[in-house]
């Protein structure tokens, strides 16, 4: 066997590639030292400079990096999508390779053994959710990042759906986040979840007309489909990052829908004026605005959304702290509760 067929058996492990890209030696612009992040999905390798994404070789219901060929697609979708919201922050898709000598190389001519996202670094103090905590965001940034946004669902491409096809996408996650919430947040008085839950299908039932007039204006985009305040850099200039690349029916919704995970993750963090400034932007500029019923809807549908996926956490086996992520489910809930 040669010295790149060695490497490639010994370096397909998770372990050798997290080694490599744990070292600040294996770097091109040789930082001071390397922090590393994890999340479901992928490990972080922060530099001085850079963030490399790589995305862990895991397969659930709703998505698929079991392969390195798939990696390589899903990062070059995650650089084609972001590069829309954040231009200035993604800057290349970067194999990891083994080089002749059998020796890991991040970039390089050699025969590739994974892929990652190479992005610039953006400072932590100008993401929202931390200016927010500070008391440090003016009015000027969120109307920045409303325009933005607006400019964006502007040229996003309209979706043709059938009104009841829409309808029922709401009521099967609807019933999805109540059956995860039951079976996994133990901790989350059962009477709760299934409040919230029929109130939400209520609504659904009773307001169709609202649901279809957004199919009728032209209002289902493909968007960005998990805007947060943690992934809007204020800039200048703002940049959103974050898309969601791994599943386009996530990112095919009312640009409504996609305005209210962040409006809502706003309110929660204790600053209204986002959503009011993103909602005001984006209504004077469509011919049928957002009703503010149908606001509290999507608003209340993803906090619901944001609560199973905090309850998530406690499937994870590396997770220790589960009453954090128990409270953080409960705490959208209570909101959900009280947008309905």
């Amino acid at each position: 066997m040669s010295r790149v067929e060695t490497a490639l058996a010994e370096s397909n492990g998770q372990a050798a590639k997290l080694a490599f890209l744990c070292r600040a030696a294996s770097y091109p612009d040789r930082p001071r030292a390397v922090e590393v992040l994890e999340t479901h999905m992928s490990w972080v390798f922060l530099t001085d400079r850079h963030a490399y994404k790589m995305k862990k070789p895991v397969r659930t219901d709703y998505l698929d990096f079991s392969t390195r060929d798939r990696r390589r697609h899903y990062c070059e979708e995650e650089m084609r999508l972001n590069r829309r919201l954040a231009p200035e922050v993604y800057l290349a898709a970067v194999p990891l390779t083994a080089a002749p000598s059998g020796e890991l190389q991040l970039g390089g001519s050699g025969t590739p053994l994974d892929w990652l996202v190479k992005m610039r670094r953006l400072p932590a103090e100008r993401m929202l959710d931390r200016a927010i905590a500070d008391w440090r965001v003016t009015d000027g940034e969120i109307e920045a990042v409303a325009e933005l946004l607006v400019a964006f669902y502007r040229t996003a491409p309209r979706i043709d759906l059938a009104p009841e096809a829409y309808r029922a996408r709401y009521r099967a996650a609807i019933e999805d986040n109540r059956n995860e919430l039951t079976v996994h947040g133990a901790a989350i008085p059962r009477a709760r979840i299934d409040a919230v839950a029929r109130t939400q299908s209520a609504f659904l039932a009773e307001n169709a007309e609202l649901f279809d007039r957004r199919i009728a204006a032209k209002a289902i985009v493909e968007g960005h489909g998990d805007l947060r305040p943690e992934h809007v850099f204020l800039g200048p200039p703002p940049q959103i990052i974050d898309c969601l690349e791994f599943e386009r029916g996530f990112r095919i919704l009312d640009a409504g829908d996609d305005l209210a995970t962040l409006a809502m993750d706003c309110d929660r963090l204790g600053d209204e004026r986002v959503g009011r400034t993103l909602y005001a932007t984006y209504n004077q500029e469509v011919r049928d605005p957002v009703p503010e019923q149908l606001i509290a809807f999507y608003k209340a549908f993803r906090a619901v959304l944001r609560a199973k996926l905090a309850i998530w956490h406690l499937k994870d086996e590396a997770i220790s702290d589960h009453g954090f992520w128990e409270q953080r489910a409960q705490d959208y809930l209570d909101l959900a509760a009280r947008l309905l």
